[in-house]
């Protein structure tokens, strides 16, 4: 096996100047992502990833001179190695294994070992879309593993989650896993369903999973278990915008939802239709050119 170090950059700035901090750091990653801290308007953590070590006397100096531009107290900086991920050192048969925050996803031909303190995902690329390697998927995976990390979400109970154009099941497996919640799984592609039922199968997670097809929102298994305290809806921008208003009335008042399939030029106009209806935005994630957001009902 071969050890792949990995690199955090991490501070804490008001929400205002996150973005900017954000873009400061992200010169210095292969990653990074915003996530708030605190509630009405308080701070956000920005936390980058290298798998380089980084030039920390110059990143400081750039932390720095920012801090004194936008006139805020220059932030801690925070620069560690973080613990080694092994990976098998062979090839393999179709998609190679992916870590998405504490989520592990492999195929049923990964014969190495989970590293350990993740939660393994055993997904094959298949006819439905969803391995965890598009950067959509990715960035869903690591909302969902930072919500568990910095926000509280009530656990347990009959409520529990939906996942919207559910594609493979991978997000539906994620949140089934992490939370031990149930969750209902709903897609216009009957190809997609069949595909999360066996996912769902193979991992174990028959009993909390309900997987149907339907026409979103409208579908009756989807009305007959809200409110939400999830929502993960991995689709595209603009059907995004337009149900907005029906995602508002299926996520209970305290819950998240993650959005998902939209480019990072499209982002505005997703969150303004969130906004709209009375979510607020409490992170961004960015994955190459594509963004993932957690909004607040």
């Amino acid at each position: 096996m071969s050890r792949t170090p990995l690199w955090r950059i991490a501070l804490v700035v008001p929400e205002a100047h996150a973005p900017a901090f954000a873009e400061a750091v992200g010169d210095h990653a292969d990653a990074v992502s915003t996530f708030e801290l605190e509630e009405d308007g308080g701070d956000w953590l920005v936390e980058a990833t290298d798998q380089s070590p980084p030039d920390e006397a110059r990143l400081t100096a750039r932390v720095a001179v920012l801090a004194e531009a936008v006139g805020i107290e220059e932030p801690k900086l925070i620069v560690e190695r973080l613990p080694p991920i092994d990976w098998v050192s062979h090839s393999y048969q179709g998609f190679p294994p992916i870590r998405a925050g504490r989520f592990f996803v492999h195929g049923s031909h990964h014969e190495g070992t989970v590293p350990a303190g993740s939660i393994p995902l055993l997904v094959d690329a298949a006819t439905a879309f969803g391995t965890g390697e598009h950067g959509s998927t990715n960035g869903c995976l690591q909302a969902l593993d930072r919500l568990s990390r910095h926000l509280k979400l009530p656990r347990g109970g009959r409520r529990g989650a939906l996942d919207m154009g559910c594609g493979s099941g991978i997000l539906a497996l994620a949140v089934a896993k992490r939370w031990r919640i149930p969750v209902t799984a709903v897609d216009i592609d009957p190809e997609a369903v069949r595909v999360t039922r066996i996912n769902t199968a193979i991992n174990g997670m028959k009993g909390r999973i309900r997987a149907q097809g339907g026409d979103g929102y409208h579908t009756r298994l989807v009305g007959r278990h809200k409110p939400y305290t999830l929502i993960t809806a991995n689709i595209l921008a603009r059907p995004l915008a337009r149900m907005a208003p029906q995602l508002r009335r299926h996520l209970k008042k305290g819950g998240y939802a993650v959005l998902a399939g939209l480019l990072n030029r499209q982002e505005r106009h997703v969150i303004q239709a969130h906004r709209n209806q009375g979510l607020r935005l409490v992170a961004r994630i960015p994955v190459g050119e594509w963004t993932t957001l957690v909004v607040k009902r």
